[in-house]
């Protein structure tokens, strides 16, 4: 694979390196007949998350998850707290998962639904409630928005942050972030700096849009709220040619090598790829750019 020119430093490379070994890839449920395939380009028990879809019950999520496991990798289901309808089926799922396929840690967000179909209407509920160390979870993953989020102040997510850095204290659980994928480079290395400072012992895998088409890129930036890089792709006009190159995924993961190779420790402990629905392709990219 070429890398740009500053990756000719050894240790710019060694660095990114670990960062895509360390990482994680994002599949969707419906690909996850695929995930043999995938197991078969990544290193035994790379982290694969599930996403939450609409209309997907927990029963099917939980087939999801012996999917992964099955295929050597390691299940991390997201956990949408607005979706959960009933909260003794949620403690069955979760007791499942952690004592059938091994799930260890999962990522706690509150869900796009306008109104909560059950118990919960955000995430800090369910994690007061230590329904996760009640089942055996060890560890849990919160959401990061580097250019903000769509409907939430940005004075309410900090203040959610800090409550859910003391809920992991309180039940001894460990604690990550991972963050909404970006193609505003600066204002993603500008979050993880002063998270650095304010939180310096929580650890970041900085979320990443894999290998796509730049119109799906597009699409899928609008979708989840990305409006900083969305305006970034109207801005560049319609030449596919250069959307192309504002979103290679190669530079955005040489940036943040960059950044946590120049700040030691770094509270980067990794990447976290949306694959998009090109789970192979993706897992392709990742395989090549390790090895």
């Amino acid at each position: 694979m070429s890398f740009p020119a500053s990756a000719t430093d050894l240790g710019l490379h060694a660095r990114l390196v670990e960062l895509v070994t360390a990482g994680s890839l994002e599949i969707s449920p419906r690909e996850l007949h695929r995930a043999p395939q995938v197991a078969a380009l990544l290193p035994a028990d790379t982290c694969v998350y599930i996403p939450s879809l609409p209309r997907l019950p927990l029963a099917r999520t939980l087939q999801a998850v012996a999917s992964v496991r099955e295929a050597g990798l390691d299940p991390v289901p997201h956990v949408s707290a607005r979706r959960i309808r009933d909260r003794d089926e949620f403690r069955e799922f979760l007791k499942k998962a952690v004592a059938e396929y091994g799930v260890h840690r999962v990522l706690v967000i509150g869900g796009d639904e306008p109104r909560a179909l059950g118990p919960y209407t955000d995430s800090v509920q369910i994690l007061e409630e230590g329904i996760l160390s009640e089942c055996g979870v060890r560890e849990f993953g919160v959401g990061g928005y580097p250019e903000g989020h769509p409907r939430i102040p940005r004075p309410a997510l900090e203040a959610a942050l800090r409550r859910k850095v003391e809920i992991a204290g309180e039940q001894r659980l460990g604690i990550y972030m991972v963050t909404q994928f970006s193609f505003a480079q600066p204002r993603v290395i500008d979050f993880c700096a002063v998270l650095a400072r304010s939180m310096p012992d929580l650890p970041i895998y900085v979320g990443i849009a894999g290998p796509t088409d730049a119109v799906a890129l597009a699409r899928y930036a609008q979708r989840c709220g990305v409006s900083v890089s969305l305006r970034a792709l109207r801005n560049l006009g319609t030449g596919i040619a250069k959307l192309v190159t504002q979103t290679d995924p190669r530079n955005q993961v040489m940036a943040i090598a960059r950044y946590a190779r120049n700040r030691e420790p770094s509270n980067v402990a990794g990447v976290h790829i949306y694959s998009f629905g090109g789970a192979e392709r993706t897992a392709a990219w990742m395989r090549e750019l390790i090895a």
